[in-house]
């Protein structure tokens, strides 16, 4: 069974398509979707009622909690999960039918050590330093991670056991939160990307500078230096790599300022 894991704050507009979504994939087998509504203020919670009532055929869960932000949001719904495999789904984003087929035919085949695995998103393609292999496969590692965080959550398929050797998000972080959890899981497990267009992210906007946490490019730079100094203090990077790496983010971080006004000039 897979257990999808899906936040949700005020996604009245989207979150009936994440839920349809879900219905419509060709894997054959179940589903449990555990929902955690995170204090919404719109008519998220209605929707989702109503949803289940009419779909009575949808093993989904509502946990309604005060607004603590995504990550506790996405702790409390995993910590009820029963699956084995976690699947997470932001409310704004999609999934095509066929994402958890090839997602979980990757996990058995047997070819591979698979703990943890993503996939494209539409209008993206894999960047260095990925690159898919003959098996559509790029490697995740934390090196890899450090330089570019190529996995958006609604893309992401992970084993039980990593919520036993890894644990959960930390739950205090709302800004770059799922990279501050892949490093963390890179650890201990096998990590890929699967060179596949799987998923339709927040209706396919850029994924920085327009909408959802990725907007606040100030408060996603916070996130990478929080990131940053916890590699440090857990002793997975030096002092000197500490150095290069605030550099290097601190670049990014202009480059990406410098690119968002760009690109709403030209009205993207």
């Amino acid at each position: 069974m897979i257990s999808v894991i899906i936040p949700v704050y005020n996604s009245e507009n989207s979150i009936e398509k994440a839920l349809i979504s879900i219905k419509n994939q060709t894997w054959k087998g179940d589903f449990e979707i555990i929902m955690v509504n995170d204090g919404s203020t719109d008519e998220s919670r209605s929707i989702i009622e109503n949803y289940i009532n009419k779909n009575p055929d949808q093993n989904i869960a509502l946990i309604n909690q005060e607004n603590g932000g995504v990550s506790k949001a996405r702790n409390a719904a995993m910590k009820t999960a029963t699956g084995d495999y976690i699947a997470l789904l932001d409310s704004d984003d999609e999934w095509y039918p066929k994402k958890t087929e090839r997602q979980i035919s990757v996990f058995e085949s047997g070819d591979l050590e698979v703990d943890f695995l993503g996939s494209r998103r539409k209008n993206h393609e894999i960047l260095y330093p990925y690159k898919a292999d003959k098996n559509k496969l790029a490697l995740i590692s934390f090196r890899r991670l450090m330089f570019r965080n190529e996995t958006q959550p609604s893309t992401v398929i992970f084993k039980r056991k990593i919520l036993e050797n890894t644990g959960y998000f930390d739950g205090e972080q709302k800004y770059a939160e799922d990279l501050n959890y892949w490093l963390k899981i890179s650890e201990n497990n096998k990590m890929y990307i699967l060179d596949e267009e799987l998923v339709l992210a927040g209706d396919g906007k850029r994924t920085f500078g327009v909408a959802g946490l990725s907007a606040n490019l100030k408060e996603m730079e916070k996130g990478f230096q929080k990131n940053l100094r916890e590699m440090l203090l857990s002793k997975r990077i030096t002092g000197l790599e500490y150095s290069l790496y605030f550099i290097f983010y601190k670049l990014k971080y202009m480059v990406r300022i410098s690119r968002n006004i760009y690109l709403k000039l030209q009205g993207k």
